[in-house]
C-alpha cells in the first residue's frame, strides 16, 4: 500500500472477508447461546450481516471495483476466541462470555467502518461514504443492544 486509495481498498477487502466469515460463525454462537433474548439478538445480527455484505458490494461497485475479500487475521482471531468460549464456558457465565465476544467483534467492526467512512470522504467517494455510514450506524446499534441485554439480564444471572 502506497496511497490512501490503496489502504481504503485493502481495508474494504478486509472487512468484506470479515463479514463473510461472520455469516459462518454466527450460527455457532446462536446454537451455543442460552435463552431466547440472546438467541434472537444473534439471529437478528446474522441477517443484518448478510445485508451488510450486499451493501459492501455496492460500495465496491461505487468505486469501480469488484467485491473481493482478503484474509482478515483480526476476525479470524476473534472467531477463534469465540469458539473457545463455546467449548469451555458453561452455566450462566457462558452467555455473558458470548456477549463479550460478540462485542469484541462489534468494536472491531466499528473501528473499521469508522475508518473506511472517513477515508471514503477524503477520497471523494460520496456514495461509499453514505453506504459505510449506514453500516457503521448498524454496528453501533448492535453493540448497544448487546450492552443493554448484558446489563438488563445476562450479567445479573
Amino acid at each position: 500500500m502506497k496511497t490512501l486509495s490503496d489502504a481504503f481498498e485493502h481495508t474494504l477487502q478486509d472487512i468484506y472477508y470479515a463479514e463473510n466469515a461472520l455469516t459462518k460463525a454466527l450460527p455457532k454462537v446462536h446454537e451455543a447461546a442460552n435463552g431466547t433474548k440472546l438467541k434472537k439478538a444473534v439471529a437478528d445480527h446474522l441477517e443484518e450481516t448478510k445485508d451488510q455484505i450486499k451493501v459492501l458490494e455496492k460500495v465496491f461497485k461505487s468505486i469501480g471495483k469488484t467485491a473481493s475479500g482478503e484474509k482478515c487475521d483480526a476476525i479470524e482471531g476473534l472467531i477463534k476466541e469465540t469458539e473457545s468460549i463455546i467449548e469451555e464456558a458453561s452455566g450462566v457465565a457462558k452467555n455473558a462470555a458470548l456477549i463479550a465476544a460478540c462485542q469484541a467483534v462489534e468494536h472491531y467492526e466499528i473501528a473499521r467502518y469508522g475508518t473506511l467512512r472517513e477515508w471514503a470522504k477524503v477520497l471523494g467517494h460520496d456514495e461509499a461514504h453514505d453506504l459505510l455510514t449506514s453500516i457503521l450506524d448498524q454496528e453501533k446499534a448492535a453493540n448497544s443492544k448487546l450492552t443493554n441485554l448484558a446489563v438488563s439480564s445476562i450479567n445479573e444471572a
